[in-house]
């Protein structure tokens, strides 16, 4: 018996190759700029070195403290309570910045080496090795010295980059064609924010409206790659551009959830040691995050593991709620247990983090399987419904015994949950020594075109 099965609709076509590629002159053209690139970010970084860190050892004061990166007189404080030095604050942030670097070169290293015919990918090697010592360059830029210039110079070709790189990923065209004057307007008006001696830079009122424009660019980038996604992307650009969010997306959940938590009444009303020792904690976890950026640009633009993606969001979604929720519920826990206990046992507080901590850890596994169902239906629904499929078959399989009812269901199945471009139901021939087994041969769309 031979059936086979129409597929209902065609997957995507295939994916095309990129026209945008660099060959002979141009090729080498380009990599001498790389080469270019990376010797002068490093001689401007190490030269302005010593002045970096003297500032580290200078306590910030008024709109310098918004930056994070100098320290105020509640942190310097905090670090003289435990044994530290300004002088080893000042060691531990350089030596992160040059681990940023390090990993920022070998990951632009790495897609020259491989990819350096590509345009988006050779810009986007451009926008890394800029990328890495961003942080101390913007320090450094606020401040007169006599590097002022050559750091603000490289802080705004870091940013001009990353404009750049957002306007035009993941195919290295201007989609829809009008954002190329997008990328001229946003340009121009970054030169008077990151420039030293500009009107902007001078005037403190005039922060606000840099920070207004910062967040409208943001906002138009983050729309343009919404479009692309939704509109011109295939599933392998969809793919590169769900690794650079997730690189972009995880570094800005820890920054607005941590400053966040400040505003709830029970930590918003901390000492000042006790807030002082919770940002640089957080300074420190959000610098570790911000390791995932280059990393996502490498995964996206050397293909490689591109379909772990999807597993590694699931995972962040689902991990990321339920701690949230369980800390919620601890801490929820504890001022109400012991606001109840308060006149009626004198170990108000201890009995409350025991009893609080027993319901966490029930909790753990039900509330986890609950956040996994809820995720795995909004967020990845065919997934869902491919499961519910499949479970409903095994309770009919227990059930059915006409065969060719069986058949239908067999099918049917497979058509749902796969999507195949061809199915064939194969049935071998009755033998004395063996029962009647099913062949099934399934072929999707991407093997039909020869793919793996």
């Amino acid at each position: 018996m031979n059936n086979q099965h129409a597929p209902t609709a065609m997957t995507e076509s295939r994916e095309r190759l990129s026209s945008a590629r660099l060959y002979g002159r141009w090729l080498m053209v380009a990599r001498g700029v790389w080469i270019t690139l990376v010797i002068l970010t490093l001689a401007i970084f190490f030269a302005n070195l010593p002045v970096y860190i003297a500032l580290l050892q200078t306590l910030c004061a008024g709109t310098e403290c918004a930056s994070g990166v100098l320290l105020t007189p509640a942190e310097a404080e905090v670090l003289t309570g435990i044994g530290l030095s300004l002088s080893d604050y000042a060691a531990y942030s350089v030596a992160f910045t040059l681990a940023t670097i390090v990993v920022c070169l070998g990951v632009s290293t790495l897609i020259v080496w491989r990819r350096s015919d590509d345009r988006m990918a050779l810009l986007v090697a451009l926008m890394l090795v800029t990328l890495g010592p961003l942080s101390a360059m913007t320090t450094i830029a606020a401040r007169p010295s006599a590097w002022q210039v050559p750091a603000a110079c490289l802080v705004y070709l870091a940013i001009a980059l990353f404009v750049l790189v957002f306007l035009l990923f993941p195919t290295g065209k201007f989609v829809p064609s009008f954002t190329r004057w997008i990328a001229v307007v946003t340009l121009a008006v970054l030169v008077p924010s990151y420039l030293p001696n500009t009107p902007v830079t001078q005037n403190p009122s005039a922060l606000y409206v840099d920070y207004l424009v910062s967040l409208g660019i943001v906002a138009t980038l983050a729309l343009v790659q919404l479009y692309r996604y939704r509109r011109i992307s295939s599933p392998l650009q969809r793919q590169q551009t769900k690794w650079v969010v997730f690189g972009l997306a995880v570094p800005c959940a820890v920054l607005v959830g941590g400053y966040g938590l400040m505003i709830i009444p029970a930590l918003g009303d901390l000492s000042a040691p006790t807030a002082a020792s919770y940002q640089l904690a957080l300074g420190a976890f959000l610098g570790c995050t911000l390791l995932l950026i280059p990393l996502s640009f490498g995964f996206a633009m050397l293909h490689a593991r591109l379909w772990d993606i999807d597993v590694l969001i699931n995972r962040t979604l689902v991990y990321g709620t339920l701690t949230a929720s369980l800390a919620l519920i601890y801490v929820g826990l504890v001022i109400g247990l012991i606001a109840l206990l308060r006149g009626i046992i004198s170990q108000d507080s201890g009995v409350a983090i025991v009893i609080s901590t027993v319901a966490i850890y029930f909790l753990f596994q039900p509330l986890r399987r609950r956040i996994q169902q809820v995720i795995d239906r909004r967020f990845y629904r065919r997934k869902y419904d491919a499961a519910t499929v499949v479970a409903a078959f095994s309770a009919t399989l227990r059930q059915e015994v006409d065969l060719e009812q069986l058949r239908e269901h067999l099918l049917a199945v497979v058509q749902e949950t796969m999507q195949p471009a061809h199915v064939s139901l194969w049935l071998r021939p009755p033998e004395p020594s063996r029962k009647r087994k099913p062949w099934l041969l399934a072929r999707s769309d991407e093997q039909e075109r020869g793919e793996p």
